[in-house]
């Protein structure tokens, strides 16, 4: 058995998140529409996403290529939100990576 013949399907996950909604319960709706949107990614990118969404693991350009190739290359643009989302808070919490180049190797 391969991983993918079990793997949940983008119609699943949002079917579960439709259900989430009716019963009032959005914010696991927006996490099950996320979930959703990730189903198309590959692991190893979705596993490469998780790492750079670890405290100091990411700079803010980093997490926003993360969001933009999200947003134009999967098509998450729910996933995309969140990982500015993250970006912001990071930053407020000085949870970001430091660029450790000189200004002239930026």
């Amino acid at each position: 058995v391969d991983p993918d013949d079990v793997r949940a399907t983008a119609e699943t996950i949002e079917r579960q998140a439709a259900v989430a909604l009716a019963a009032g319960r959005k914010p696991l709706a927006e996490n099950l529409l996320r979930a959703a949107e990730l189903a198309a990614v590959p692991a190893d990118t979705v596993l490469e996403i998780y790492t750079a969404l670890r405290p100091r693991r990411a700079t803010a350009d980093e997490l926003e290529i993360w969001a933009e190739r999200l947003e134009h290359a999967f098509a998450a643009p729910r996933t995309a939100a969140f990982v500015r989302e993250a970006r912001a808070v990071y930053a407020r919490r000085g949870l970001l990576a430091v660029d450790e180049r000189s200004p002239a190797q930026v």
